[in-house]
């Protein structure tokens, strides 16, 4: 096993396809082909299963693609920090839905412009998601919202940097009466991520607890923002979000509001984790906390 390989084996698993692959590499399908084959005959098992033209990971290749990206991400990690000269490489960040919508344009593209020979690589997903991708090297850096107390996270597993102040809204149907509590609310559903998000955590708080409302709530997950806007527009749902999202939503003041409280987002990243390009992002994200 080498680098290389991984490098093709993980480019193959991302594509599903050794011609793709082979473009995306500089290099003939044929020596792409070569190489599967060589890290398959090492591992001793299949990694891949072959469906006509498309590639498609074994259980075994699944297992084997989240250590490959681990060994690439580490090396690239040690490669960046013992020639530090200026950031170069590559930098992976993950984020809430809700900070790239409303506050990363601006830092990411002050970034690039300073700093071009750093590739930016941006994935999303629930604060949860995204500090077990971080744990496991996935992502080098991620937006997110903790909680104190989380029973996922073990105290000093992440270094943490302030960003941003979130006010959370509670957005209900146009012509929705304005509320005091939980249990003035007429939609029978909250519109929200998946489990591991923590505005929903926070939503079930406020639902459950300081909100009055009865223990037992509907969910109606949703993707994404716009679909949650738009299920508590149709009147049948009803929603938690950053202000700093519904400012972006058309005619935002047809629904009726309510602020809740203020969360912290901040920028979190693993013990010791100071690649230039890391030191330099969280620069350039000071000057528009």
């Amino acid at each position: 096993m080498d680098l290389a390989s991984l490098a093709v084996f993980r480019t193959v698993a991302t594509e599903r396809s050794v011609t793709r692959a082979a473009e995306l590499l500089g290099r003939v399908p044929s020596n792409v082909t070569t190489r599967i084959q060589q890290l398959e005959a090492e591992v001793g098992v299949p990694l891949f299963q072959r469906d006509r033209k498309r590639m498609a990971l074994t259980e075994a290749g699944r297992t084997y693609l989240d250590y490959a990206d681990r060994i690439l991400n580490l090396a690239d990690e040690a490669q960046q920090v013992v020639h530090p000269s200026a950031p170069r490489g590559v930098l992976r960040i993950g984020s809430m839905e809700s900070t790239v919508a409303a506050r990363l344009p601006q830092p990411l593209a002050q970034f690039n412009a300073t700093w071009p020979e750093v590739r930016i690589e941006l994935s999303t997903g629930p604060t949860r998601q995204l500090v077990e991708a971080l744990l496991a090297r996935r992502i080098d850096c991620a937006f997110v919202a903790l909680a104190a107390g989380d029973p996922w996270l073990e105290p000093g597993e992440l270094e943490t940097v302030a960003a941003f102040r979130e006010e959370l809204v509670l957005v209900l149907p146009p012509g929705h009466p304005a509320v005091d509590n939980a249990s003035d609310i007429k939609p029978g559903a909250l519109a929200a991520f998946a489990p591991g998000c923590s505005y929903r955590m926070l939503a079930e708080e406020w639902i459950t607890g300081f909100g009055t409302r009865p223990a037992q709530i509907r969910f109606q997950e949703v993707r994404s923002y716009h679909a949650m806007v738009a299920c508590t527009a149709a009147g049948s749902c009803f929603s938690i979000l950053p202000r700093s999202v519904l400012d972006l939503v058309p005619a935002a003041g047809r629904f009726t509001l309510k602020p809740l409280m203020e969360v912290e987002t901040c920028l979190a990243s693993r013990p010791g984790f100071k690649t230039p390009a890391f030191l330099e992002f969280r620069k350039t994200l000071a000057a528009f906390a």
